[in-house]
């Protein structure tokens, strides 16, 4: 008798979605949000560990078991509503959700390659260059799991740092921090890993320019410089006409990065195109002459008119935390901020 009823409370369970056809099985110890990719849903995420609210749901009928808190992501009338992380929320009965579907999204793939190149472009960003066996299409802002078979005990998460090139479908680049006790930075460190394997899985992320005509506001720091590189270069192909400002934060000048891409982006831009770099740790006496201190002490500066702009954020979740209070504080719109959150292990632990 126990056993039937641990048996109807652990699943498989049956995933509906509003407006969605056919029902979505969910294996046992699944969370929604695996459940809906792995069957090719373009269900909306960014960070599938809990910290960014992409996901984010309303739970219109069945129970689920919550893996994570979730009161600090969403708001008192979402949590009133009965919205729930698609990411942290495993079935406990059939459920139907209501969400709006990523209509762009590109299917999930497993691709094989090999390293193809790699260079330092700061004292702790590596960009690695791969070469895939097959095509991997994506749009400029997402990313895709790395693993290297037999070497590294579990996939990470990069951004794709160059927007698809017809010519080169094959050739992805990402930029990859080097973390202390870093399973795959440290790997890709130790030694010339040209011709070695990696494994892809993706695309991931809701992460790419929406259509408009509002201006931009860019912000990043450290390897969320990738994202937002690959956003930029791809929009100034397509020749769009929107004014950008873009706030880099970092801690000191050694850690500025991608300075020559962005002076050619501004350069080559159709509109007005601010590239700001924003030092929170110079030393004083060391002749900087730009910003200094947080990136959020510069989203009010004169004449940049944040209300009326649409931001993109990319970077450590402490900065993207201050930035979207700050900017909700500005009078942006909830629907005009976008973001994916960069959490390491310890982000993720917690």
């Amino acid at each position: 008798m126990f056993g039937n009823l641990f048996k109807r409370d652990s699943g498989p369970f049956r995933l509906r979605i509003e407006g969605h056809e056919g029902a979505i099985e969910v294996p046992p110890k699944t969370t929604l949000l695996k459940a809906a990719l792995d069957q090719g849903v373009p269900f909306p995420h960014s960070c599938r560990a809990g910290g960014c609210a992409t996901c984010k749901c309303r739970l219109v009928e069945g129970k689920v078991k919550e893996l994570t808190d979730k009161s600090y992501l969403l708001s008192a009338e979402e949590l009133r509503d009965s919205y729930i992380l698609a990411c942290q929320s495993i079935p406990r009965s059939d459920v139907t959700v209501a969400v709006q579907l990523s209509p762009e999204a590109a299917e999930v793939k497993f691709v094989a390659g090999r390293v193809a190149g790699f260079r330092r472009l700061t004292h702790d960003i590596l960009e690695v260059t791969l070469t895939l066996d097959e095509p991997m299409p994506y749009r400029a802002g997402q990313y895709a799991d790395l693993s290297v078979p037999g070497r590294v005990s579990a996939p990470r998460s990069y951004s794709f740092a160059q927007p698809p090139a017809r010519g080169e479908a094959a050739r992805v680049v990402f930029h990859v921090r080097l973390l202390p006790g870093g399973e795959l930075s440290g790997w890709l460190d130790a030694a010339d890993r040209t011709g070695e394997e990696i494994a892809l899985e993706g695309p991931y992320g809701d992460f790419w320019l929406r259509d408009g005509a509002a201006p931009l506001l860019c912000v990043a720091g450290g390897t969320g410089m990738a994202p937002l590189k690959a956003l930029l270069k791809q929009a100034g192909k397509d020749r769009v006409r929107r004014d950008v400002v873009y706030l880099f934060g970092a801690r000191t000048q050694r850690d500025l990065y991608c300075l020559d891409d962005m002076s050619r982006l501004a350069e080559t831009w159709p509109a007005g195109f601010r590239f700001i770099p924003v030092l929170s740790e110079e030393p004083a006496d060391s002749g900087w002459s730009g910003r200094r201190g947080l990136v959020t002490d510069h989203l009010d500066d004169a004449g940049l008119a944040v209300a009326d702009r649409e931001a993109y954020l990319c970077g450590p979740p402490p900065m993207l935390d201050a930035a979207i209070e700050a900017l909700r504080g500005l009078g942006v719109a909830e629907r005009d901020i976008h973001f994916d959150k960069f959490l390491d292990r310890s982000d993720r632990a917690s």
